[in-house]
């Protein structure tokens, strides 16, 4: 089975690259979007690269990378009623939604901003230039391999 790539938003303030680096590993708690948890459950492996990236930030983009550490399982957090997260249609028995586990890779330098990657032409087929919204999405892994190169050298 091949690896796949992926890139993943979280607001700065809310956990950043550095955060992650701080704790080795988290989970992924909290994506209430159905297009995003049906990538998380049915699509991520273990192992996969991720592209770590700084959304609502001053620049928004790439901070960094990780890995999945732990596939698709159902977040507790939608049953917990205490949790921001918690959603009273979702059924243990019958999760509505899942997240990963990742783990930390790398923090770069700098960000690799959102206005330097839609200036490369190879990367103005990405889902993040086409439908910057979606907080979890695929990319290539030439994609990643040009963010990465980008990021160790901002």
């Amino acid at each position: 089975m091949s690896k796949s790539y992926w890139l993943m938003k979280s607001e700065e303030d809310v956990y950043s690259i550095r955060d992650l680096e701080r704790d080795g590993r988290t989970s992924w708690e909290g994506v209430r979007n159905y297009e995003a948890r049906n990538l998380m459950r049915d699509e991520m492996k273990a192992g996969d690269e991720v592209l770590f990236y700084h959304s609502n930030a001053k620049p928004a983009g790439v901070a960094g990378l990780a890995r999945v550490a732990r596939e698709g399982y159902p977040d507790p957090f939608a049953f917990d009623e205490k949790s921001r997260y918690f959603d009273p249609k979702s059924d243990p028995d019958e999760p509505r939604w899942f997240m990963v586990d990742l783990e930390f890779v790398e923090a770069f330098p700098g960000v690799v901003s959102l206005e330097a990657i839609k200036s490369l032409a190879e990367l103005r087929e990405m889902t993040l230039v086409k439908r910057a919204r979606l907080s979890v999405q695929p990319v290539t892994k030439e994609e990643f391999g040009i963010i990465r190169k980008m990021g160790r050298t901002v």
